[in-house]
């Protein structure tokens, strides 16, 4: 057999990337210059970065290096095919897919020199024509792409009876053309380059048609923002005035000279500074911008005018302010609109943050009067419906400040300015905008859009309801914050590596009106970081589906994901390891030592232990659910293909629906007059047989006893603190022969093997999340035996203060570390409980907040009246029942196979109530979360995340809700 095409293509496919990935050029530029040219410029390590920051020497060496590359690849693949095969072609694809991938450039270089290997005459050819075109048109991108064309249409003529070489040939144009899309272009730095020499160079290959305009795809790094915000606008449509850019460093007389400024179409020269309108400083006012300019000499003066304005003491006090680097700026000029009204709009008030409506200031006349200053503008305020069923609700403007004599703006003008303002918003990532327009009597332009500096970060409820819901004391959070915020940021690290370096996961959760808010500014830049796509904050902040990432950002990230798929892939076998050697001998030890008979110290230990317990399986808690849910996704496996009996709520529900059923075997309900537990209870007691049933129960209660409505914060009472709420249950189910029949899931018949592999996670979800409400239960106790040790020595005065104390606040006071604590720890706890009555009253909180609001401003919206809401289905099935309120399982209400319960939230502890029910909505979760899932199991239709549903909805409604569709209709 002759191996040698398989050793060649071998060589082609191994040897020539590898080659092509050689960073040659930055050894020659490092050894020069003594700077890696990966961090200057634009980062590409390419020919023309070593000619612009390594000087002509540099640059000669790196065309020769790369040249060689090219030439080296084709004689390889000529060791082992014939002279001239295609094969040499595809070695020169191979060498600059490893040149892009490996050594950040495009590899035009080598794909030059490849061709020139492989046919003179046809590179001779295409340098000829694309010489002349270009030096003719001197239009750069045209010549580059033209080029590519070339190359195949003279190749393929010149094979004509060998398709495959103009297939291969195109196969590199395309490929050179897709890596042209996707990395920034040296030849766009400033032609003032940093070796003069080079300059003259540069000027030529970029073309007389590189002035840039808001036409062109712009960089923020290189021509700041505010030009980048224009010209991405005006590509997508928006009225933006016709603009040209002078980039720093380029010489102003090309521009001036292509510019015809005149009376009738006067100029605006304004500043576009890097740094400038980003989301950390706006630089408002710092640099000049001038109007009405009508002459080239007038031209000429104002850019280099508003150039020195970047010099200015001012200006360079802000920047040391507000912290920015020393950059450079770039100069727009644009068309001057003559506005008959203009004006500024925020998409959320800076001021009034709390306020969901669009902030408007408008006056007759310029936009320049309303940023002067000195001019008092009208105000509007606009409320836009954003719900997709509020679409039928008109906007609403009212107006704050007009005078008598002023002349208002017109109505339609202002309700357009709003949408605008949203539109703005939705376009970058959800971010708050400030805008600047003028109306010129036919239509409305945008001329500048910055984010809200004041408003970032942004906080959203989404996710942090559910994981964390209802009010949250300092105690819980003290715990809480760390563990959560510590486990997302191991996990974003394991992807990022090196990138994370700079992010302070510490800040991903905050509280504000002592609920839990996540930090959807700081998780956007993480998801961007990762490659996935732009609207992943706006699923943060509004739900907003998310599509594909990129292919080229998902392959930057390969490395990090797989060491996450890793861990994925070993969750079960690393967490019943962990559960064998830690979990259970631990928790078993725990158990088997009363709290109660610990010293304060001993106690200390305990809950460091426990501490220490819930990173780990704070790990498991995060990463099992998300396991589950991509597993599910990935193999499209339903929620009617799993089982859902395993998890240890439904088990509870179960269990003690079957103790009920044996009871009323035994006992019958004839000689019960109230249909209540106590009586229910003393019936039980008096009688002979009832001492069996209390036994089981109590068994139950034992095991089942460190299950509550809100598992995660430890200051909720656990079943075993209040009984009454489970004896509550068991006599719903003692008198409700329906209750017991539902408790007993229906089985999954025969799965899938998607739907198996699938099955393992959510049963080690289930698994997890028993382990972590254990040590949770455990921790709360620990706390309550410390806590009364306080109680008898005169330390605290009430049961539950200590959860208003933070964790190392407790441990200052059991180490007497803090001497000034512990004497003011009596007005310390005074002043929390007042601030924990407050922040009771807070119902509902907002679902984003911007920046840092003041708590004591915010006023729950009105409820807006409608017949229908959307949420997310979660449970199939319709079913019209009768609303019921529960806001807590301390209530006792009568709840039947006709009610439709209305929750706030739900955790494992609320499943005896799920259990009985026909329907539920709850105002937030999601399809995975605890509600969803005995839903399921139950097979009653189920809605998630209906906003204020327990404001929205009143005992005795007849409302119709759809599981599927997520739609909850009010009947009439």
């Amino acid at each position: 057999m002759n191996l040698t095409p398989i050793w060649g293509s071998l060589t082609v496919f191994i040897i020539c990337p590898l080659l092509g990935g050689l960073p040659l050029i930055d050894w020659i530029t490092y050894t020069i210059t003594g700077r890696h040219l990966s961090k200057l410029g634009t980062g590409n390590i390419s020919v023309s970065a070593a000619f612009y920051h390594g000087g002509k020497g540099a640059g000669i060496l790196a065309v020769l290096s790369e040249a060689a590359k090219g030439i080296v690849a084709v004689l390889l693949a000529r060791a082992f095919f014939p002279a001239g095969s295609v094969w040499e072609i595809i070695a020169i694809i191979a060498l600059v897919m490893g040149r892009y991938w490996m050594g950040k450039s495009a590899g035009t270089t080598n794909a030059v020199w490849g061709i020139v290997a492989h046919d003179a005459i046809a590179a001779g050819l295409v340098w000829l024509i694309s010489l002349i075109s270009f030096t003719i048109i001197r239009d750069r991108t045209l010549g580059k792409y033209g080029a590519l064309v070339l190359l195949v249409v003279i190749i393929g003529l010149r094979n004509p009876d060998r398709l495959e070489y103009a297939v291969a040939t195109l196969a590199l144009a395309s490929l050179l053309a897709w890596i042209y899309q996707n990395i920034p272009d040296d030849l766009d730095l400033a032609a003032t380059t940093e070796n003069t020499s080079n300059s003259k160079m540069f000027r030529f290959f970029q073309g007389d048609q590189n002035i840039l305009t808001l036409n062109n795809k712009l960089d923020a790094d290189q021509v700041g923002s505010k030009a980048a915000n224009l010209s991405l606008l005006k590509r997508q449509g928006y009225s933006i005035a016709e603009g040209w850019i002078l980039r720093p460093g380029d010489d102003l007389r090309a521009l001036v000279a292509k510019l015809e400024p005149a009376k009738e179409s006067p100029l605006i020269v304004r500043s576009s500074a890097i740094g400038e309108d980003s989301q950390s400083a706006s630089a408002a006012g710092q640099y000049l911008s001038i109007l009405d300019v009508t002459t080239k000499e007038q031209l000429n003066s104002a850019i280099i005018d508003c150039q020195a304005s970047y010099l200015q003491g001012n200006a360079l006090e802000y920047r040391r302010h507000s912290r920015q680097a020393e950059e450079s700026m770039a100069i727009l000029i644009q068309r001057q609109i003559a506005g008959v009204y203009s004006g500024v709009a925020f998409s959320r008030d800076p001021v009034d943050r709390l306020n969901d409506g669009v902030a408007i200031e408008a006056l007759p006349g310029k936009a320049t009067k309303i940023v002067s200053g000195k001019f008092t503008p009208q105000r509007y305020r606009v409320a836009i419906p954003e719900a997709e069923l509020d679409s039928d609700r008109p906007i609403v403007v009212t107006q704050e400040n007009l005078h008598d004599d002023a002349e208002a703006i017109p109505q339609k003008i202002i309700e357009s300015v709003a949408i605008l303002a949203r539109e703005m918003e939705d376009l970058f990532e959800g971010i708050p905008q400030d805008i600047e327009w003028t109306h010129d009597g036919k239509q409305l332009w945008l001329l500048q859009v910055r984010p809200i500096t004041n408003l970032q970060p942004i906080w959203t409820r989404r996710i942090a309801a559910e994981v964390i819901p209802g009010k949250i004391r300092p105690l819980t959070w003290s715990i809480n914050q760390p563990l959560t915020c510590g486990v997302w940021g191991k996990l974003f690290t394991i992807v990022l590596g090196n990138r994370a370096k700079d992010l302070n996961f510490n800040e991903t959760a905050t509280l504000h009106f002592a609920s839990a808010y996540f930090n959807a500014t700081l998780l956007g830049t993480i998801f961007r970081r990762m490659g996935l796509p732009p609207e992943s904050l706006e699923f943060l902040t509004r739900g907003a589906k998310f599509s594909k990432p990129p292919l080229s950002s998902t392959i930057r990230n390969l490395p990090g994901l797989w060491r996450l798929f890793k861990r994925e892939w070993n969750l079960i076998k690393h967490f019943q390891s962990d559960r064998q050697s830690l979990f259970t001998p631990i928790l078993t030890e725990i158990e088997a030592q009363e709290v109660a008979e610990l010293s304060p110290p001993e106690i200390i230990d305990r809950i460091n232990t426990i501490l220490e317990l819930l990173d780990k399986v704070t790990y498991y808690n995060i990463l099992a659910p998300l396991s589950f849910a991509l597993r599910q996704s990935l193999f499209k496996v339903a929620e009617t293909e799993l089982d859902s009996s395993q998890t240890s709520e439904v088990i509870a529900v179960s269990s003690l629906a079957e103790i009920a059923s044996q009871a009323r075997k035994i006992l019958g309900t004839k000689e019960i007059t109230l249909d209540s537990s106590a009586s229910l209870f003393a019936h039980i007691a008096e009688n002979p047989e009832g001492t069996s049933v209390m036994e089981q129960f109590n068994l139950w209660l034992n095991k089942y006893g460190y299950l509550s409505e809100t598992a995660t914060d430890i200051a909720v009472p656990r079943w075993r603190d209040k009984p009454g709420i489970p004896r509550q249950m068991f006599t719903r189910f003692y008198f409700d022969a329906h209750g017991a029949k539902i408790a007993q899931s229906a089985s999954i018949s025969a799965q899938s093997w998607k739907a198996k592999l699938v099955q393992k996670r959510l049963d080690l979800k289930s698994q997890v999340g028993e382990t972590y409400n254990k040590l949770l239960a455990h921790l709360r106790w620990s706390f309550l035996a410390l806590e009364q040790q306080w109680l008898d020595s005169g330390l605290i005065q009430n049961s539950g203060d200590i959860f208003l104390l933070r964790l190392e606040e407790i441990m200052a006071v059991v180490n007497n570390s803090d001497r000034e604590l512990i004497q003011q720890l009596p007005q310390l706890i005074a002043a929390r409980q007042q601030q924990w009555h407050r922040e009771q009253q807070l119902i509902p909180v907002p679902k984003l907040v911007y920046g840092q609001p003041e708590p004591s401003v915010w006023t729950a919206p009105a409820v807006n009246p409608r017949q229908k809401f959307q949420g997310i289905g979660a449970s199939l099935g319709q079913i019209e029942g009768v609303v019921q309120i529960v806001s807590s399982l301390g209530q006792t209400k009568r709840i039947d196979h006709q009610t439709i319960i209305v929750v706030p939230y739900t955790d494992a502890g609320w499943s005896p109530i799920l259990a009985r029910a026909g329907g539920l909505i709850s105002e937030v979760g999601g399809r995975l979360s605890h509600g969803a899932i005995v839903a399921r199991e139950y097979n009653i239709p189920a809605v998630m995340d209906v906003t204020d549903a327990t404001k929205l909805f009143h005992d005795g409604q007849r409302v119709r809700i759809d599981g599927q569709t997520g739609i909850v209709e009010i009947l009439e």
